[in-house]
């Protein structure tokens, strides 16, 4: 047993989980490619921080069928439940889909289209993508990051985008990539290093509806379809 005087582990000592989801589609694809380089740092930064990390990583190639099927039905096959239970509650994401159209995957936006609403408050985002021209880079900024902000997750300030010069064998364009991905796992771990992961069981749920603190009066909500009859009779 343990000493009655002992206490629980200190934050910077408890092991932190990162999920990383990939949504490429080819095998191999340079998403998953950049996905393990940006875990592989994250990873390292955090242990440099004093917190170790356990790495999940999601292929969302290998569940396209699941999302597919949940969309239709509203009941997640055990490995895609499984896959967003990982996400809800890790104490951090890498989240790396390619660009088609000037913006995130369908596959991409599906998953995260399954997560309850509250799922990702307060986690954070490292975002990155992939794609034929370095000209698609903005779609990190005007679609991934508005996604992550509308589900109220704070996103690291480096976004990584890599396109195909990126992947050269050690030229200048290599060197850039190496440099924003060890920036970005860097601003990932700062980010995690000092958070406190919440609680089993309460992450992955939707907030509950908001309710009277003792001593204080009951909230007055009006239901939204009478507010717009009221507005509806006034106008």
């Amino acid at each position: 047993m343990g000493s009655p005087y002992s206490h629980p582990p200190r934050e910077a000592e408890r092991r932190a989980t990162l999920a990383v989801v990939t949504a490429g589609l080819g095998e191999p694809s340079t998403s998953r490619l950049l996905a393990d380089r940006l875990a592989h740092a994250a990873r390292d930064q955090l242990a440099a921080r004093g917190r170790p990390a356990d790495v999940h990583v999601v292929e969302l190639r290998e569940l396209a069928g699941a999302i597919a099927d949940h969309l239709v039905t509203g009941f997640p096959p055990a490995r895609l439940r499984d896959a967003l239970t990982e996400v809800a509650t890790a104490d951090a994401l890498i989240a790396v889909t390619p660009v088609f159209a000037a913006s995130y995957s369908g596959l991409f936006k599906s998953f995260f289209d399954l997560l309850e609403p509250d799922a990702l408050h307060g986690t954070p985002v490292l975002m990155a993508a992939t794609g034929g021209t370095a000209r698609h880079s903005l779609a990190l900024e005007h679609a991934v990051r508005p996604l992550f902000g509308y589900l109220r997750a704070p996103t690291v300030p480096t976004a990584v985008f890599a396109a195909p010069e990126d992947w050269g064998g050690g030229d200048r364009q290599t060197g850039e990539l190496a440099a924003r991905v060890e920036r970005a796992a860097g601003e990932l771990a700062d980010m995690t290093a000092g958070t406190r992961g919440r609680a089993a069981g309460t992450r992955g749920r939707a907030a509950a509806a908001p309710t009277a603190t003792d001593g204080e009066a009951p909230l007055d909500v009006v239901p939204f379809a009478e507010q717009l009859a009221a507005l509806s009779v006034r106008n």
